[in-house]
């Protein structure tokens, strides 16, 4: 049976910080910038009284930080205490976990306005440690023994989807450029350059050094120099995964029938869904994610719409093949396309369907409880026709969210429609 929300939801306001590696900050001044960003973004203003609850997207600020209690210590910092403030952990996926149970909690009636947060500062730790906490929301019983770290995971989805699909390995390697060309029109992302821009700099440095200059073709030749990209985890290179990252993001949601007092711009939460499933030795294929074919299934049955009626999309990009296998898990490619998908440019800006605007988690960067929040600001530029340089053409009016947790276990779907 068809699940429907008893009450409408809207976005009225998001905010979010500069991803990226921040020493001299902790989380609490992450989320600082993006509320302040999101008070900013309230068309008609709001008053922080009027927030009844705050639902906050973290992983393991108890490893990476060492403080646990989060989200009670973040409301009390930004001046929201004593609203019930809960902090949501479902691995990548905690900041659109949050998100969903914030609109739950405004369609069931219980609130009216509600603060989604997401927020992670991963880069106070060393590398290996990083690894090892990530490693933590993989399965640790019958994932983490056979040797596997994220990266292994992903390259054995990526192995079993290029086998099973016949598929080209420079796929990977044109999602990574596609990327790196949104992020560098997004100035609130890690990596604000271009693969050409990667590579002048490695020219610029060579010369500055005295070393023999490289000279490669284009792109993919760089991105093919084992020197320049190394291989992390076959067939995975470094360009091929998300980077480690600190950054927060916010938004606001508010009831349908209290929409008129913040702003004439509405955007509607019209479907969500999410589903859960074992890890990997429980599944009879790598080469897809179970759990994001049924949260898009549930999300897009609650909106009435089909993939096809999808303008654009933010999905969990991690991995470069993990955008790959999202674009067929959501629909919008039929399974062993979405790598000819990402070949032939179709999610390019300007192709069929439009992924990853933002530069996605790969090249804007990859907090992991902020990202899923993260990408609603995304949707929310967009549907405003405000993503600057970046922004589609013809001001779209449905966009879509996609956040995975684990490999898998965890994935999260919302969509949105612009209502003006």
């Amino acid at each position: 049976m068809t699940k429907k929300l008893a009450r409408g939801v809207a976005v009225v306001g998001v905010g979010m910080s500069k991803f990226g590696a921040f020493p001299d900050k902790t989380s609490r001044d992450l989320f600082v910038e993006a509320y302040q960003e999101l008070k900013t973004s309230v068309q008609k203003g709001f008053n922080p009284n009027d927030i009844e609850a705050f639902y906050m997207g973290n992983f393991s600020s108890d490893q990476f930080e060492r403080q646990g209690h989060l989200a009670p210590i973040v409301a009390s910092w930004i001046g929201l205490s004593p609203i019930a403030s809960v902090r949501i952990e479902d691995a990548c996926a905690s900041g659109g976990v949050a998100l969903r149970q914030a609109v739950l909690g405004i369609a069931s009636g219980q609130y009216d306005v509600v603060l989604v947060g997401g927020l992670e500062k991963m880069t106070d730790l060393p590398g290996a440690q990083v690894t090892d906490a990530l490693a933590s929301a993989a399965d640790t019983m019958f994932e983490i023994p056979a040797g596997f770290t994220f990266p292994g995971f992903y390259a054995a989805m990526a192995t079993a989807y290029m086998n099973e699909h016949n598929g080209d390995l420079d796929a990977l390697l044109k999602v990574g450029i596609k990327n790196h060309v949104n992020g560098a029109l997004n100035e609130k992302a890690q990596f604000g350059q271009t693969i050409p821009d990667v590579m002048a700099g490695k020219v610029a440095k060579a010369i500055q050094k005295g070393l023999p200059v490289p000279e490669w073709k284009d792109e993919m030749d760089f991105l093919r120099d084992p020197k320049a990209n190394p291989m992390i985890a076959w067939p995975l290179r470094l360009f091929d995964c998300s980077p480690v990252s600190d950054g927060g993001a916010a938004v606001l949601l508010v009831a349908e029938d209290l929409v008129a007092k913040y702003t004439d711009q509405p955007i509607f939460v019209i479907g969500t869904g999410q589903a859960s499933d074992g890890s990997l030795p429980e599944r009879a294929s790598l080469s897809h994610v179970p759990s994001a074919v049924g949260a898009g299934e549930q999300a897009y049955a609650m909106a009435g719409k089909t993939p096809a009626e999808i303008d654009f999309a933010e999905v969990h990009d991690c991995f470069t093949i993990a955008e790959i296998m999202a674009t067929e898990d959501l629909g919008f490619f039929k399974p062993g396309e979405g790598w000819k998908a990402a070949m032939d440019g179709k999610t390019a800006r300007d192709g069929e369907k439009p992924i990853n605007t933002s530069g996605g988690l790969k090249a804007k960067g990859h907090p992991v409880g902020a990202s899923g929040v993260a990408q609603v600001v995304e949707v929310w530029k967009q549907l405003h026709g405000t993503a600057g340089a970046r922004q589609l053409p013809g001001t779209p009016r449905i966009g879509l969210t996609h956040n995975v947790g684990g490999t898998g276990q965890t994935s999260v779907v919302h969509i949105f429609e612009r209502r003006f």
